[in-house]
């Protein structure tokens, strides 16, 4: 994306132009966008901004495959038949959808496929999965709360006025589009001794006046590990998965949506006085100390390299443990920042960052650090063994904290 002459004019006098500001200007005079960028486009952005969000969505898919399938050829007709029991179709507006119920409509894929193999953990994990999505009061994995995440995702896009309405909600007639969000499937893929865990959402943004199809995102969120391993201490991991599966979709489609950019840059981990770098990988760290500071590079690449200074860039910052997230920054200045509160010794963080580029209407995101990872699927992401890390950690940088850290 080059620059347009009047921006390096303006460069060269020192004046202030946001970033984000010249992002949109190369991206506007015709240029083709990096190949990562699959948000919505800024042009359609700034024409819709009275947005309803509804949680709804279409019809399932298979719910449950692998290598088992070989004995039970059945079983596919089975989930799918299974799967109707939830779906309602119902009117929004003069807009016919057809409303997936969560709880009956998981209950009934993963039921409609535990006649088909007779393999006693398999059949366990689909218990317990189904047991959790229909008896757990607030369960992560429904419309309703995926539409939530969705909601206060978009709430920090100053562009959009978000509104959060029910299936029932008559919609206002000033509405520019409703967005549908649906949890479309939760998979379980048993291949050999292994099971993967997937779901998968969608946002529909609809053109209000006539139903037209404006924007369309599916994303995924995939864990695997050995069925015994997710058996263990009562299905742990899979309650951590359901955790962390809504964590990511709600925040990736809010960002595909209205909140993210996609410059070419580099962003990587850095040396810092008080992290080192094992075997000289600076994305693998351990630190003496219970608040180390943080330090990483950035870098605007190609078309991109002069679009902005690095120096107008924000970061919001974030720690998890093997959990959970346990510290959080937003919009720190500079390329460097000192976690406090104090971290727990001997424990292993995973910690991340992401540049906010500030603009005249509001700001835009880029994507969190992660190391690059070869053969990942588009519009998802996907582990490769969740009791070492989840999927939506494993690839942040790495902090072990010493025992005797002070």
């Amino acid at each position: 994306m080059p620059i347009p002459k009047t921006l390096r004019a303006m460069r060269k006098r020192r004046a202030h132009w946001p970033v984000v500001a010249a992002l949109a200007a190369s991206q506007a005079a015709g240029e083709t966008a990096p190949p990562q960028a699959t948000h919505m486009s800024e042009a359609l952005r700034s024409s819709v901004s009275r947005v309803v969000i509804v949680p709804a969505g279409g019809g399932s898919r298979e719910a449950v495959t692998g290598t088992y399938e070989k004995k039970t050829p059945g079983l596919a007709g089975g989930i799918s038949q299974g799967a109707e029991i939830g779906q309602v179709p119902v009117e929004v507006g003069h807009v016919p959808v057809v409303i997936p119920i969560p709880v009956l409509r998981e209950l009934g894929m993963l039921f409609g496929g535990i006649r088909g193999t007779a393999q006693r953990h398999v059949q366990a994990m689909r218990d317990r999965m189904t047991d959790d999505l229909v008896q757990t009061v607030e369960q992560p994995l429904t419309n309703a709360a995926l539409a939530n995440d969705v909601y206060w995702g978009l709430r920090e896009a100053s562009s959009v006025d978000p509104k959060l309405f029910a299936v029932t909600t008559p919609i206002p007639q000033d509405t520019d589009a409703v967005l549908y969000v649906t949890i479309d499937q939760v998979t379980l893929n048993i291949q050999k001794s292994e099971a993967i865990i997937t779901t998968t959402a969608t946002a529909k943004l609809e053109r209000y006046s006539d139903g037209s199809v404006l924007y369309r995102k599916e994303v995924s969120y995939e864990d695997r590990d050995a069925m015994r391993t997710w058996a263990k201490d009562d299905y742990a991991l899979w309650t951590e998965y359901r955790v962390f599966a809504r964590h990511f979709l709600g925040r990736e489609l809010a960002a595909e949506l209205y909140g993210r950019i996609a410059p070419d840059h580099s962003l990587a981990p850095a040396s810092s006085g008080s992290i080192k770098a094992v075997n000289e990988n600076l994305w693998q760290g351990k630190t003496g100390t219970r608040s180390p500071t943080l330090v990483w590079a950035f870098e605007l690449r190609g078309d991109d390299a002069g679009a902005a200074d690095a120096a107008d860039v924000l970061w919001d910052i974030e720690v998890y443990d093997e959990r959970r997230p346990v510290y959080s920054a937003k919009q720190v200045r500079g390329m460097q920042h000192t976690v406090d509160p104090p971290l727990e010794p001997c424990k292993t963080y995973r910690w991340t960052v992401r540049p906010v580029y500030p603009g005249p209407d509001g700001s835009r995101n880029g994507a969190w650090m992660r190391a690059a990872q070869a053969g990942k699927p588009p519009g998802g992401l996907s582990g490769r063994k969740v009791s070492e890390a989840h999927a939506y950690i494993q690839d942040f940088p790495v902090l072990r904290v010493d025992c005797k850290a002070k």
